[in-house]
């Protein structure tokens, strides 16, 4: 047994999330990029993390990795128990589907479609029972406090709006954590405030959230602050 596996082991009871000595290597016929470096990183379950770093630091392939939308060069990553390591794409797609909320800075809502709609959508690739999924839907809806606005338009709604809504359909499918991307990023102060003080609620009622943010006012709101330089994890800043 290696040591990832020592160690996954011994805390599997609490890590809901663990990448252990991750490396990421980008090759050409003329030059390699390593993206990571023996990257590790443990987030046990109900904990708020922020993930800084400048740009080129590796936020991005971290993100892409941890939210299984790339493969990793070596090392273990653990989500829920599960190493990703020789998992097929379709086995992939079904832990990122039940296992990960998305909250992007871009909100990504798709804009033919209502609030209800884009909530409901991830729920159907699940072949979730149409009486669960509406019940869902409305939870998560009453949850980021637009329960009126179901039927709305992505258009019809204002940046901060859109955010929760998308922030909803996170919550939605009940994920093991969410993965946030600057999720304040695209908004004015005030809605930056509301948003963050929503992901905080959410939190506070049990759901991990790990968050990439180049904001270090909302990093030092989370209880942990990892800040990374050239692919690996440089400083790990604790908040009361």
């Amino acid at each position: 047994m290696n040591q990832a596996q020592i160690t996954h082991n011994t805390q599997a009871a609490k890590a809901l999330f663990a990448m252990h000595n991750i490396s990421k290597v980008y090759s050409t016929e003329l030059i390699e990029t390593h993206a990571l470096r023996d990257f590790s990183l443990q987030v046990n379950e109900g904990e708020f993390v922020a993930i800084t770093g400048p740009s080129g630091s590796g936020k991005t392939t971290f993100l892409n990795i941890a939210g299984l939308l790339e493969t990793y060069t070596a090392g273990d990553y653990f989500l829920d128990g599960i190493n990703t390591r020789d998992l097929n794409d379709n086995q992939l797609s079904h832990l990122r589907n039940t296992k990960i909320g998305f909250v992007f800075q871009g909100f990504n809502l798709i804009p033919d479609l209502n609030a209800y709609d884009n909530i409901e959508v991830p729920l159907r690739y699940r072949n979730m029972p149409r009486s669960e999924r509406k019940e869902r839907v409305r939870q998560a809806l009453a949850r980021v406090g637009l329960e009126s606005r179901a039927k709305h338009f992505p258009a019809q709604l204002s940046g901060g709006q859109q955010q929760r809504i998308a922030v909803a359909r996170a919550i939605a499918g009940s994920p093991a954590f969410i993965l946030a991307d600057e999720p304040t990023g695209n908004l004015d102060t005030l809605m930056a405030r509301q948003v963050m003080e929503l992901l905080e609620d959410i939190n506070d009622q049990g759901t991990t959230i790990i968050m990439v943010t180049h904001d270090q006012d909302l990093a030092r709101r989370t209880q942990r602050h990892i800040q990374i330089v050239d692919g690996q994890v440089t400083e790990v800043f604790k908040h009361s």
